[in-house]
């Protein structure tokens, strides 16, 4: 148990009630998805929810049920009623930070704005955050502040309606009434198809450059728990489920597979080490950078580094120096100069690099 976070729940329950109606087809709000996503986090200690109750009363029950202490916030005006439910909000999550030490993670649940200063004062006081909000009402600013923001409308449990059919549109001719066509039904990608390995590979690239980086960075291993870490400070919505895999180890499996990274026996069972292939795909970029250049090389054997990527298209159409772990193309050429691969020089009168294959 000890460790285990400890996490702190704050809802601003006004802002998720009315978020989820407005934009869930007017389906009431359901606390279960967020106690069960946070169950996956963590040991949930301190349960609150913030608002003025004479509005919700038939949430009452639900949240009681739940074990969540409901604050009362019994102003009648809108604006008031809504700012003093933040500041009670704020100045309990600041005081709670304080006084129980043994508190690792806050959960902020709003999509508002306005929380995010106090976003930033938790996470100074070296508090994780998580966030959480109905995306459509969620303010842009909101969650890049966040250590990990879950949209409540993608949780498991959470029934988002489908799109309403169009209402019937009269014909200002005077001929007969013409019903708007209902928008195209939402198919469900199976495995493997189009769409899928596009998403994938998007995926792929960036955590590619994710590896590098913390590789490059010299902090030692790559975990794949560091990974997952690195990739929600780069994008706290992350979820690789999104992409259609329940566990971010099997993610990782799916790409080894692919030979995009490979995954050897880390520190802890169930946490792999995760690195970048040091050969093969690597060696065979090269290779085809070498051929590509001895075939344009013109009369003093060099070839302009402009437009070379696109003939190594040609040649190879699924070629990324991203999914080999480098930013940029002219990095992967400076590797591969490093290698002995090709020369690598800057001319200025031509004011681009050039590249000289080496002999092989």
């Amino acid at each position: 148990m000890d460790q285990e976070d400890r996490i702190a729940l704050f809802l601003d329950y006004e802002n998720l009630a009315l978020g989820v109606r407005d934009h869930h087809g007017g389906r009431p709000f359901d606390f279960r998805p967020i106690a069960d996503a946070l169950a996956e986090r963590g040991r949930v200690v301190v349960r609150r929810a913030y608002a003025d109750w004479s509005y919700f009363d038939e949430d009452r029950r639900m949240l009681t049920r739940s074990h969540v202490e409901l604050i009362e916030i019994p102003q009648r005006m809108g604006f008031s009623r809504k700012n003093a439910a933040d500041i009670k909000m704020a100045v309990d999550a600041v005081e709670l930070a304080f006084e129980r030490g043994y508190i690792s993670t806050f959960v902020i649940c709003t999509g508002d704005s306005d929380f995010t200063p106090l976003v930033h004062k938790l996470r100074e006081l070296n508090k994780r955050v998580i966030g959480v909000g109905v995306e459509k009402s969620t303010s842009a600013l909101l969650p890049p502040a966040c250590d990990e923001f879950l949209y409540y409308d993608r949780l498991e449990g959470v029934d988002v309606p489908p799109p309403a059919a169009r209402r019937v549109r009269p014909n200002r001719s005077g001929g007969p009434t013409v019903a708007e066509p209902p928008p195209e039904p939402v198919v469900e990608t199976a495995p493997g198809e189009e769409e899928s390995p596009r998403d994938v590979d998007t995926l792929a690239v960036l955590l590619v450059q994710t590896v590098a980086g913390m590789q490059g960075s010299g902090g030692g291993e790559v975990t794949a728990s560091g990974l997952k870490r690195a990739l929600l400070r780069k994008d706290p919505t992350f979820s690789e489920s999104d992409y259609g895999f329940r566990t971010f180890g099997e993610l990782l499996r799916h790409l080894a597979a692919s030979n995009v990274v490979e995954l050897a026996a880390g520190p802890a069972k169930g946490d792999p080490e995760v690195s970048l292939p040091e050969r093969g795909d690597r060696e065979v970029a090269f290779g085809l950078l070498r051929s590509v250049v001895v075939d344009l090389a013109d009369e003093a054997g060099a070839v302009a580094l402009s437009g070379l990527k696109d003939q190594l298209r040609r040649a190879r159409p699924d070629f990324s120096e991203k999914k080999l772990g480098y930013r940029s193309f002219l990095q992967f050429c400076k590797a591969a100069a490093t290698g002995g691969v090709v020369e690598l020089r800057w001319s200025p009168d031509d004011g681009d690099y050039l590249l000289t294959p080496q002999p092989s």
